[in-house]
């Protein structure tokens, strides 16, 4: 369950520094190392991401109970 949460962490930072970048400089890394937005490739990373992000919620739960 470990690796999990690592892979879920790192997903979510790749995550959140392409939405630095997008906000920043209004570049999608994502989008254009895949050839755009509407590509399935894109909107497959879209989704693990956001997957990651969902997941990443409960490491609330853990930190809670480590209190």
């Amino acid at each position: 369950m470990k690796v999990l949460n690592v892979i879920s962490l790192i997903l979510v930072i790749l995550g959140g520094l392409n939405w630095l970048s997008v906000g920043l400089f209004n570049y999608d890394v994502v989008s254009e190392l895949f050839g755009g937005t509407e590509e399935v490739v894109s909107r497959i990373v879209y989704i693990v991401v956001g997957v990651a992000a969902l997941y990443a919620l409960s490491f609330f739960s853990k930190i809670a109970s480590e209190d």
